[in-house]
């Protein structure tokens, strides 16, 4: 069927407005569903109007791949636990970069990059693409503890990372002068590929969300380039869209973070300082409480601060939390929670877990808005949220979390804190938030830790 190109770049706009008004309903809980639809639709027209395309040959194996691709993906979210969807994003990621490599790579062969700005774009979508590729794997491997989380790398790292950088650029300007050369392409293949593992390599855990969301950046920022070697004006649309929302996702991870995007761009971050022993932070300090002292506490308490963590995400708690939640509200006490930016292994991981538990949106308060009030708050209670509340960011300048902004929730009355142990967060640090006077540890599951308190509070 063959479709003039007038209606084709109509159709385009009509998608690109879509992709535009989705992002603006994804602004605001009670327009995310409609935004979410907008957003599809845009994505179908634009995958039919592309499938109508005069110059696809053959159609076998296109439907082929849809096959094989949905099957898979259907598995993946049908299988993935809630737990592991920051490594199946990071994981998303890596394929989008792939798939706009793959692409680039394509068009190279075929000998359809041969003007300069058709040839630095696929030297643009190769590397960003296969950067994106080897550090979401990577990424994936530190979430999914198939590596060690914690930051790698050698002597001289960054030295050879920004020459992998400068020689891949170098590889590009020569392709501009030299079309075709094919020992050259695959050498910027290899450097970027390398210099995607040496850019994640070095980052430590607890930075994984920053990393998350700057691949993101990077991917849309690839699929943009792609489209611009294939010119496909939608493609080129949605992929500006997508690495503009990530970086702007990723200044706002910085910022929590306390790093600066320039450090975060080229590696640098989460410098290990030296060891904490565990034993002079805690020895005789930590005081241990039970399912019933919580529940009393809670009896008295006017208002009670939750603040959920990777910890409530393991446990899949959220459920449990919102019963606990509507069972002091029923007694007249006030909750709110806590929303850590970086809190969990991806952007809005605490948010996500909740809302799949119908918490009221309003209830949700971000760093900025809940500090000033914890020395206001009768009880904050501490769900596995380790790193984000560890005072050390605040008072030990020699502790390489030193400077994040942090939630203040030891300047509540009380603190109650619920984890299986006093193991260090994903930063390895101990947390002396668990040794101060206010505070208590249940130690415990944190889904049956919650469930207990409130079966305390109901019967008391």
């Amino acid at each position: 069927m063959h479709v003039s190109q007038n209606w084709i770049d109509i159709a385009y706009l009509i998608s690109a407005c879509l992709f535009v008004l989705g992002i603006k309903g994804l602004t605001k809980p009670k327009t995310a569903v409609r935004g979410n639809l907008l957003a599809a639709a845009g994505m179908g027209v634009a995958a039919v109007v592309t499938l109508l395309n005069e110059h696809i040959v053959t159609y076998e194996v296109i439907i082929a791949g849809v096959v094989v691709g949905g099957l898979i993906g259907a598995i993946m979210a049908k299988k993935v636990q809630m737990t592991s969807m920051p490594q199946m994003i990071a994981l998303l990621n890596g394929f989008g970069g792939g798939a706009s490599f793959a692409v680039a790579s394509a068009e190279f062969f075929r000998g359809s990059a041969n003007d300069t700005v058709s040839i630095i774009a696929t030297g643009a979508a190769v590397l960003i693409g296969a950067v994106t590729l080897t550090g979401s794997l990577v990424a994936f491997a530190k979430l999914q503890e198939l590596i060690d989380g914690k930051p790698m790398g050698f002597p001289g790292m960054k030295l050879v990372n920004a020459i992998l950088f400068i020689g891949s650029l170098v590889g590009i300007g020569y392709l501009v002068v030299n079309p075709g050369n094919e020992m050259v392409f695959w050498s910027l293949v290899a450097a970027a590929m390398v210099l995607g593992l040496f850019l994640v390599l070095p980052i430590g855990g607890a930075d994984m969300p920053v990393v998350i969301a700057l691949l993101n950046s990077y991917s849309g920022v690839a699929a943009s380039a792609a489209g611009f070697v294939m010119g496909n004006s939608a493609l080129i649309i949605t992929g500006s869209l997508v690495g503009a929302s990530g970086l702007i996702l990723t200044s706002i991870m910085c910022k929590a973070m306390n790093r600066s995007l320039t450090n975060v761009l080229f590696g640098v971050m989460a410098e290990a300082g030296d060891a904490v022993d565990e034993d002079e932070v805690y020895a005789g300090k930590v005081k241990s409480t039970s399912a019933d002292e919580v529940a009393m506490m809670l009896e008295t308490a006017r208002r009670v601060v939750i603040v959920p963590g990777f910890g409530l995400a393991m446990a899949q708690a959220q459920h449990a939390v919102r019963e606990l939640a509507d069972t002091m509200e029923a007694a007249g006490i006030e909750v709110e929670y806590a929303i850590h930016p970086v809190a969990g292994r991806m952007p809005g991981h605490m948010n996500v877990l909740l809302a799949e538990a119908e918490v009221p949106y309003d209830q949700l308060k971000d760093m900025d808005q809940i500090n000033p009030t914890f020395e206001q708050t009768d009880v904050a209670i501490v769900l596995g949220a380790n790193d984000v509340t560890n005072p050390m960011a605040r008072e030990d300048k020699g502790s390489p979390i030193y400077g994040m902004p942090i939630l203040n929730v030891d300047k509540a009355k009380t603190v109650v804190v619920v984890k299986r142990s006093l193991s260090a967060g994903f930063a390895g640090l101990p947390n002396p938030l668990f040794a101060k006077d206010n505070t208590l540890m249940l130690f415990g599951d944190g889904k049956g830790a919650v469930l207990d308190i409130t079966t305390a509070l109901k019967e008391g």
